[in-house]
């Protein structure tokens, strides 16, 4: 537990900024981007973060944030090796709802108003208890633990922008209705989407920014995602939309906020960093060896964003790094799956409306109980205790209606394995669990005469432990909860013909550079399907011994391939898999092959990870 502060809360209002903004969004033209600096910035650790800007000129306003980013509806505690962060077992909405209460009142006993804010991926590839009602109980959830204003972040576009703006707005699934028999109102708190723009009407698509007065001083926030979006998500969900980049939209909206007067501004943006060892394990309000899009970003804003409030890479750090003014801006992220929140104290200039002061900390989400050594009790190995004094009573309640309501279906078992089968990578990108889901969907689709299958390793979400036991299964046995975690994206399972040498150009475009790809993603593959890599080696010549059965891949000869519809519409960047042709779809989801292959005879083996061989 953190040491109790003394703090105290502030009324809040909404100013219609957004409203206005948008009527007089024309007079603005849009910043641009500056050149990326010098590879391999790094900027010293800093536990925690501290800036301070100009002394206050006519008296001091106090007020705290916090936030929290990639919820991805971990109602939840996370299992298995996620369920501990530096050790701490933390997560699970009835402790987050617990920890986000302790830090108000402390903030309220310091005379601290809080403004709770989140950057993106609240939803999607969520758990079962989740998405099986298209992530409502998450939006609910939200606004029960006391959100007031996030970002959308790739993820809140899984199911496409229309099923975006009814989560937003409320009412019934077109397709499966209201499930849960009472209705959706939609989400309280404000989704921010400044850089998400409809082809149609050149506007963003949901509010752009947001205003919460602190003490009688306007602060400003503008929620943005990625400008890559659309490389990683569904292809046919997003066509009525385009991503602007968040530097040059940013500075947009945030010239407006300080038209109306607005000097003190948050980012909140579904983008991020890393901290890199050494050490070897960073602390969580740690910026050690810090690197990523994220200070690109930072460099190209507006010096009235003094907090930045990221996410994406599912890490955890408190950073000062340098604005479009060479002044700091605190620059947070909080992990993933609720198991941090970040603690932002700040302080105001009442006459001039800037931050004067900005310090930050990641608390962990405690969810277990200690033993008298300092250790943590467990049930099994790996499975932690949790401790029923820090449970939320509203928020477990709540929760606890949609585990009712799901769990006759996430506790069936579905199949078996023989021990542990985990996603993490190999050094040479191929992992255990990434075998298994190709080897599973290959199986899926023999009769459409599959002969090879790729798996993009994005769409593997969570390992398959052995012990785990949520539903009172067996250790070894899966349950159809398990199963989706791993895979909760529902995407088709296609099968289409490729020359070889169209599948040499796949697995090129893995690398960066070839053929307009941006990032590196190693495929999995199934069994059968091996080849060697140099990612040193010029664009487009990286790939080498490329084989099936044992064969050289003959780049005349036709071969049927299978992955999932996200693939084949060319997500992940992978734009050659849209040249394929005579494609089949199978049956069901990505999932139903999933559980097919794990319930098809003796317990699943983990993968051998022997199929990609890395050169350099």
């Amino acid at each position: 537990m953190t040491q109790p502060r003394s703090r105290g809360r502030a009324a809040l209002r909404h100013l219609a900024a957004p409203t206005l903004a948008l009527a007089v969004v024309a007079t603005l033209s849009p910043a641009s981007r500056p050149a990326p600096g010098p590879a391999g910035d790094q900027t010293a650790g800093l536990t925690p973060v501290s800036v301070s800007y100009a002394a206050p000129s006519g008296g001091e306003v106090k007020g705290n944030f916090l936030s929290y980013n990639d919820f991805h509806g971990a109602i939840d505690p996370p299992g298995g090796s996620g369920a501990a962060v530096n050790g701490t077992p933390a997560g699970g909405v009835e402790y987050l709802a617990t920890w986000l209460k302790k830090l108000r009142a402390e903030a309220k006993a310091e005379g601290r108003s809080t403004t709770t804010v989140g950057a993106g991926d609240l939803i999607g590839a969520t758990p079962l208890v989740s998405a099986a009602f298209h992530d409502e109980p998450t939006i609910e959830l939200m606004d029960e633990i006391g959100l007031d204003v996030s970002s959308v972040g790739n993820h809140e576009f899984d199911e496409g922008v229309d099923e975006l703006i009814r989560i937003n707005k409320g009412g019934c699934h077109p397709v499966d209705g209201c499930q849960d028999g009472d209705g959706f109102a939609g989400a309280k708190f404000t989704y921010l989407a400044a850089n998400t723009v409809s082809r149609k009407t050149g506007l963003p698509i949901l509010p752009p920014v947001d205003v919460r007065f602190v003490g009688g001083v306007p602060v400003g926030f503008v929620g943005v995602t990625l400008e890559g979006t659309p490389g990683i998500v569904n292809p046919a969900g997003i066509a009525s939309v385009r991503f602007t980049d968040e530097v040059a939209t940013a500075n947009k909206w945030g010239g407006l906020l300080k038209l109306f007067g607005v000097k003190a501004m948050v980012l909140l943006v579904h983008e991020g960093g890393a901290q890199s060892p050494p050490p070897a394990t960073p602390g969580v309000s740690d910026c050690a060896n810090f690197s990523g899009p994220i200070v690109d970003i930072v460099r190209g804003l507006r010096p009235e964003f003094g907090l930045v409030v990221s996410g994406h890479t599912h890490r955890f750090y408190s950073c000062s790094l340098p604005n479009s003014s060479g002044a700091p801006s605190v620059v947070t992220s909080a992990g993933n799956n609720g198991q941090l929140i970040t603690d932002v104290d700040y302080s105001l200039d009442r006459r001039t409306g800037r931050f004067t002061g900005i310090t930050a900390r990641n608390v962990v989400v405690e969810n277990g109980v200690r033993n008298p050594d300092g250790t943590w009790q467990q049930s099994a190995p790996g499975t932690y205790v949790r401790n029923p004094d820090l449970v939320d009573p509203g928020a477990k309640a709540l929760a606890d209606k949609y585990r009712a309501a799901v769990a006759p279906i996430a506790n069936r078992v579905v199949g078996r394995i023989s021990a542990d089968i985990v996603r993490d990578a190999r050094p040479s990108g191929e992992s255990p669990l990434g075998d298994v889901i190709a080897d599973a969907q290959l199986a899926y689709t023999r009769s459409n005469g599959a002969q090879i299958a790729l798996m993009n390793p994005g769409g593997i979400r969570a390992s398959l432990p052995y012990a785990a036991s949520a539903g009172g299964e067996a250790p070894g046995e899966v349950t159809y909860g398990e199963a989706f975690t791993v895979q909760p994206f529902n995407n088709l399972v296609v099968t289409q013909t490729l020359t070889g040498a169209q599948l040499r150009n796949v697995l090129e475009q893995q690398f960066v550079g070839f053929k307009g790809q941006t990032t590196q993603r190693i495929l999995q593959v199934s069994a059968g399907l091996t080849y060697s890599y140099d990612s040193t080696a010029p664009a487009g010549s990286r790939v080498s011994a490329l084989a099936f059965d044992g064969a050289p891949v003959d780049p005349a000869a036709s071969y049927r391939v299978t992955t999932n519809d996200f693939l084949a519409n060319g997500g992940d960047g992978f734009t050659e898999l849209q040249a394929g042709t005579a494609r089949t779809t199978a049956p069901g989801f990505d999932v139903d092959a999933l559980i097919a292959y794990l319930g098809a005879g003796a317990p699943v083996a983990p993968g051998p990870a022997d199929r990609i061989t890395r050169l350099g």
